[in-house]
């Protein structure tokens, strides 16, 4: 788990090969611009524990482009999943890695 200590948001994600096995280790990053004009800026970063969780609290519910995108990786594979606080404040997500940039839900 890791704090951004800019609101009382959160997501927790599971992170999951194509075929659905955990991957622990991977690494999930965020950028986040909010406040006035998007003034105040913070990036976060966490691994995933060995069943492939990972939970980010402490996000703020606006930000300046409406949504959060999380980026998620490991060795060669990557996947992403998006958010928007501002319409669900506690978030649960499943970030599905494949070879290059795979989108998910």
């Amino acid at each position: 788990m890791i704090d951004g200590d800019a609101g009382s948001c959160s997501v927790e994600f599971t992170i999951t090969t194509a075929d659905g096995k955990p991957v622990a280790a991977a690494t999930v990053k965020v950028h986040i611009a909010y406040g006035f004009g998007g003034f105040h800026k913070l990036d976060l970063q966490a691994g995933t524990n060995s069943d492939g969780k990972v939970k980010f609290t402490g996000l703020p519910s606006r930000v300046r482009r409406s949504t959060l995108e999380f980026e998620a990786s490991k060795d060669l594979l990557a996947g992403t999943a998006t958010l928007d606080p501002a319409k669900e404040c506690r978030g649960k997500r499943e970030i599905k890695l494949g070879k290059g940039n795979a989108a998910a839900n």
